[in-house]
């Protein structure tokens, strides 16, 4: 008789966890097996539950040991065939080369109403970091050979617009001289450009251009520091084209309202630096990011006092 009780006991207990298996489900990704020093590697935890399930998310950061948290993105939540499925996205990197593994991560749920959590847990995730390749023998390759443009009515069109433009220039210095001679001087306008309107009208020029695209990946990396590092001039009053990478995020920790970019613009001028001085060559992704961390930092610091004139002097250049 107690055989028997223990016997349905056991029953009950591997029913309830079958139970619990097809109430939620989790599956984990990245995006490739195999990275390259300080590549971004985008991280992804996919949990499909019962709606009426309440998911309080994975908890990743405690199995992160050895790898850089970028960024952490917001959840997607939707609907598929009567069920909610939440998607979480992370961003980080790593900064020495070796076989990586990402240990089972715990996911917390509960049933509406429950006060008890329960904990399901991913699988793990493999990838390789490998070193970077650098030959210290290889020179800098030539640039490709200039283009040879036949002469057209473009060309025409545009030596006909170069000479109204120097006809409208003499007009103009005509006038002034004219002004000037009858003791007319016309009282001047200087509007201010706000630095975070600066900055992020030289970060759209720059993305125009498309550099690194173009295989032109140290200019992108060298002209996007430059217009941060004279933002920040601007912003904070920070000599940070004279500073180093290192001194310029020490500066900036005593600098007030800049609390929430410290960690973005540590990551940004240190990925920077490697494609300046250590030849590296980022994934596409790498270059992405750092247009958008750049805009980030701008946005998250710009003065609010700057934001009413930001509009005019937008039209004004």
């Amino acid at each position: 008789m107690v055989n028997r009780f223990f016997n349905v006991l056991i029953i009950i207990c591997v029913l309830a966890g079958f139970s619990s298996a097809q109430n939620i489900s989790v599956e984990t990704s990245t995006d490739t097996s195999a990275y390259k020093v300080g590549d971004y590697i985008h991280y992804t935890i996919q949990v499909k539950a019962r709606k009426d399930l309440i998911v309080n998310g994975p908890a990743v950061s405690d199995t992160l040991a050895g790898m850089e948290l970028i960024s952490q993105q917001t959840p997607q939540k939707e609907d598929a065939a009567g069920r909610q499925v939440i998607t979480y996205s992370y961003t980080f990197s790593k900064y020495d080369s070796s076989d990586v593994t990402i240990p089972p991560v715990p996911v917390y749920y509960k049933a509406k109403g429950d006060t008890a959590e329960k904990v399901i847990t991913t699988s793990e995730v493999y990838f390789t970091v490998r070193p970077l390749k650098v030959n210290p023998e290889e020179g800098i390759k030539d640039v490709k050979d200039p283009l040879t443009i036949p002469l057209d009515w473009k060309w025409i069109a545009l030596w006909v617009i170069i000479g109204l433009i120097i006809l409208a220039a003499a007009y103009y210095m005509y006038r002034k001289y004219q002004e000037r001679k009858a003791g007319y001087v016309p009282e001047k306008v200087v509007i201010k450009i706000p630095a975070h309107v600066a900055a992020l009208k030289s970060l759209r020029v720059l993305r125009e251009k498309q550099l690194w695209q173009k295989g032109m990946v140290k200019e992108y990396h060298s002209e996007i520091t430059e217009i941060i590092r004279r933002y920040f001039e601007e912003r904070f009053n920070l000599p940070a084209l004279e500073m180093t990478s290192g001194e310029a995020v020490d500066e900036l920790r005593k600098r007030a309202g800049t609390e929430t970019i410290i960690k973005d613009t540590q990551d940004f001028l240190s990925n920077a630096d490697l494609v300046k001085f250590a030849k590296y060559e980022p994934m596409a992704s790498v270059n992405e990011e750092m247009m958008k961390q750049a805009e980030d930092i701008v946005q998250k610091t710009k003065s609010r006092s700057d934001e009413a004139v930001s509009e005019v002097a937008e039209n004004v250049q």
